[in-house]
């Protein structure tokens, strides 16, 4: 229906009859000749429709809306001069219609379609197939599939093997809750949908699939948060007879050319590392960003005979003192004490600010109770000058590192996503360490450990071989070399406090492929949709799903979820509690929403 598409019409183009097929986008009237931009999903062109040249009926002409879907044949020729548009790729022609077709005529719309109007995000997701026209929404669908072609073809290259695994399965959880499906042929039990493809990617390894990858749906029944979302997609990837840097050295290739193929730039390799001491301590965060400085400074030896007693409570407790510079903030009083009451909300017990006057001296409430060398200290540590302003948490360690790690996120990242910052999180503890001291499991317990005798003899400070992949301040996937020891899973699982029985009914058909020669493996896993969106500037992973749900799970689309028949529920053996029909009834009453 069409000779060519609309976004590739060039001045070489000049003189030729072309058939165009796509969306009526702006229309412009001018003495009875009108001007319509004609898109289609490779760009716009301008198309005149002049009634002399009788390319429809006058009706269908003075007809003629916005997202009218029509086909269109005419002559491309030069525009006249002083109407070329640059900002456009198309801008030196336009296409004069001899013929005109309405394929299909459009209902009034429930928004404009330009990037230009700010529309309610659930109305868009409502008329998704609407907000999809627009060219915010176009471009961000055109970057995720050149995304997910560019790792296809490093995996490729690197001999991967792409492998679906099944999306009904046992359930087995992994941290989050399952989604559950129930089974009409069985009633009363269930499959779960995958959190991730993780044991059936590991079991591709034990029947010979050297290296395996899978761009799968994962599916998470998490409370509701910001940029989460149910369902969402990732690359699934393993690879027997590898160790951690066989994993990070693909990952670099596939973040390269990604980022190549979506903003045309080279990023340098090999990535930095940190481990995740490093990176708590340095940056307060385990996915921090390295987009700017203002690292985290431990400045507790420099008060190790402090006469502040702020200081000397916090020290002689085992904690810690930390500090920030903050830059040249140029906060009154009032600011200054608002970072106090900021840090306070957080977690600390207080704040101590400080800000360096010209003559070198430190202008803080604290300042009189320090001693001349320990105010020398903090300026020499902090890499202090005139205008800074520094800020100080004392406090335990744990709750230092996260209020000085958000203080510097709140003061420091910075906006937009012009400039990449890659960074792979290594060496994570294997269990992470309560307020109280209990020891809950940090990675699922198919995580191989540093050391089986850390593990067994200092849990709370063994290390795993697992690691991250940030970009600027977000984590986009995470991963490990994985158990392929029997014996030694069979020891993990009795440090994680997992009986064998407990082992047995949930792993127990895992547990037994492990004996049959399992080869080392290891392997990631990171969100598609995560690195798009910081590709594409866009603040939310829902601006790169095609179907997304809200922050609330729902579809607006569909309904989503919803109520079934009752018929539907007899057939499963299911029915709904009296407890949850009530609450349905109230809502309809409108005494409590639903």
């Amino acid at each position: 229906m069409k000779s060519i598409h609309a976004g590739e019409l060039r001045a070489e183009h000049i003189g030729q009859t072309v058939t165009l097929a796509g969306w009526v986008g702006r229309r412009r009237d001018h003495g009875g000749v009108a001007f319509v931009d004609l898109r289609d999903g490779s760009g716009i062109v301008q198309v005149v429709l002049n009634p002399d040249n009788e390319p429809a009926s006058d009706d269908v002409l003075h007809g003629l809306r916005s997202e009218y879907c029509i086909q269109v044949e005419g002559e491309v020729t030069p525009r006249p001069e002083g109407t070329v548009n640059r900002d456009l790729p198309t801008g030196e022609v336009e296409v004069v219609a001899s013929n005109l077709t309405v394929l299909s005529p459009a209902a009034a719309l429930p928004f404009q379609l330009d990037d230009r109007s700010d529309v309610d995000e659930s109305l868009r997701l409502k008329y998704r197939y609407l907000d999809m026209r627009r060219g915010r929404m176009a471009a961000n669908l055109v970057a995720r599939s050149k995304a997910i072609r560019a790792m296809r073809n490093v995996l490729d290259r690197e001999a991967f093997l792409e492998v679906e695994t099944p999306t009904l399965i046992a359930s087995t959880p992994e941290g989050a809750r399952d989604m559950l499906v129930p089974s009409r042929l069985r009633k009363g039990q269930f499959y779960a949908l995958p959190q991730s493809p993780q044991l059936f990617k590991q079991l591709l390894m034990i029947g010979g699939v050297e290296r395996y990858y899978q761009v799968a749906k994962c599916y998470r029944d998490e409370d509701f948060r910001a940029d989460r979302q149910v369902e969402f997609t990732q690359l699934d990837l393993e690879g027997s007879f590898w160790g951690q840097e066989d994993v990070l050295t693909v990952l670099e290739k596939i973040a390269a050319e990604v980022v190549r193929d979506l903003r045309g730039e080279d990023i340098e390799l090999p990535l930095p590392r940190l481990t995740w001491t490093e990176a708590m301590d340095r940056y307060g965060s385990d996915k921090p960003d390295l987009r700017f400085g203002m690292e985290i400074v431990d400045l507790s030896d420099a008060f190790a005979d402090t006469e502040f007693k702020a200081f000397t409570g916090v020290l002689g407790d085992g904690g810690t003192v930390r500090g920030i510079n903050a830059g040249a903030l140029g906060l009154a009083r009032s600011g200054l004490d608002a970072l106090t009451t900021r840090a306070q909300e957080l977690g600390a017990k207080g704040l101590v600010w400080m800000v360096v006057e010209e003559d070198g001296s430190l202008r803080s409430p604290v300042s009189k109770f320090l001693s001349d060398e320990e105010r020398g200290a903090i300026v020499t540590r902090l890499d202090a000058t005139y205008g800074d302003t520094l800020l100080i948490v004392a406090d335990a360690t744990k709750v230092a590192r996260a209020v000085l790690g958000q203080l510097r996120l709140d003061l420091g990242q910075p906006t937009g996503h012009d400039e990449l910052s890659f960074a792979f999180i290594v060496d994570f503890p294997v269990f992470d360490v309560g307020d109280d001291g209990s020891l809950s499991p940090a990675h699922h317990p198919f995580t191989a450990p540093a050391s089986l005798e850390d593990l067994v003899n200092t849990p709370e400070s063994a290390v795993s071989k697992a690691y991250d992949l940030v970009l600027n301040g977000s984590e986009l996937g995470s991963g490990s070399v994985r158990i392929h020891d029997p014996a030694m899973q069979a020891k993990v699982f009795e440090v994680m406090g997992i009986s064998d029985e407990d082992a047995e009914s949930r792993f127990g058909w895992f547990l037994e492929a492990l004996r049959y020669g399992t080869p080392p493996h290891a392997g990631f896993a990171f969100g598609i949709d995560r690195l798009v969106a910081i590709l594409q500037g866009e603040p939310n992973i829902r601006e790169i799903i095609p179907f997304p749900k809200t922050q609330t799970g729902a579809d607006p689309l569909t309904g989503s979820p919803g109520r079934v028949d009752e018929s539907q529920l007899e057939e499963l053996g299911i029915e709904i509690a009296p407890a949850v029909l009530e609450s349905w009834a109230a809502a309809e009453a409108g005494d409590t929403p639903e």
